[in-house]
């Protein structure tokens, strides 16, 4: 029996491409992905304030790293629209050579874009940082809801930059939990969760490269679950966890202070 599948994410050019480019090679029918929404990056922040947030946390050497490796992805991914190299491909691409189709839309609650969804028959829509709270009438559209995969043990470290925040806490390990989206941010059941050690001396780039790969694998787990009705949901008690905004360069200063890198 068929199980359609929609994804909803951001056009982040360092973090997310490892999910699906781990996820797509795992996935046993990808027949199955009816769609790849792709928004906006951070949602509703102008490129300014989006790079004004950036420098404020990497400081000037690492936001000049990083600055080239942004070079790098838009460089190569020009070279592999004709010299195709899979490593080098960007979501989009990713999305073209597996013939998965890709909607570009911010405003996901528009009612033409919702009916556009429901033409899908949608069994399941997929958060994988989606810079959007859902609303209702999102949420109730496919037959089994919507789900989240957060980088963190909820209900603790709920909100943005899950992984820094557990170093920065001086964590061991870190979450990864797939959970329903209701209205709320983080806080839907529970459908599954992992821990996943910390390598010793790895930095926060690696750890959110490393988790990434490891979460399509646990997304893949969820879904055969959901599948397959074998769920038994975990509450997700916000009133026993935590929530963190974005670090400010105070929280980063001493991020480094502990002997943790960012790059």
């Amino acid at each position: 029996m068929s199980f359609n599948i929609l994804f909803i994410t951001q056009d982040d050019p360092f973090y997310i491409r490892n999910f699906f480019a781990e996820f797509f090679s795992i996935y046993p029918n990808l027949d199955e992905i009816k769609a790849v929404v792709i928004q906006r990056t951070m949602g509703k922040k102008s490129k300014r304030e989006l790079v004004k947030q950036m420098y404020a946390l990497y400081g000037l050497v690492d936001f000049f790293r990083m600055g080239m490796r942004y070079t790098q992805v838009k460089i190569l991914s020009e070279i592999a629209k004709s010299y195709q190299k899979p490593d080098w491909f960007d979501l989009r691409q990713l999305c073209g050579v597996n013939n998965i189709e890709i909607l570009h839309q911010n405003a996901l609650h528009q009612p033409a874009f919702l009916d556009k969804l429901r033409r899908k028959d949608l069994d399941l829509i997929i958060s994988v940082a989606a810079p959007t709270i859902f609303r209702k009438e999102l949420i109730d559209l496919p037959r089994l809801g919507c789900i989240n995969i957060h980088h963190a043990p909820l209900p603790r470290y709920r909100g943005m930059m899950p992984n820094f925040w557990q170093l920065y806490h001086g964590e061991k390990t870190v979450g990864i939990t797939v959970h329903k989206i209701n209205p709320k941010i983080d806080e839907g059941e529970i459908i599954l969760q992992k821990e996943v050690p910390v390598n010793p001396g790895e930095s926060l780039d690696a750890l959110i490269m490393r988790t990434k790969q490891l979460g399509a694998h646990y997304m893949l787990e969820a879904i055969e679950m959901m599948r397959g009705g074998r769920i038994q949901y975990q509450e997700n008690r916000s009133e026993e966890g935590s929530y963190f905004s974005f670090p400010t360069r105070k929280d980063v200063r001493r991020f480094r202070a502990m002997g943790y890198r960012l790059l």
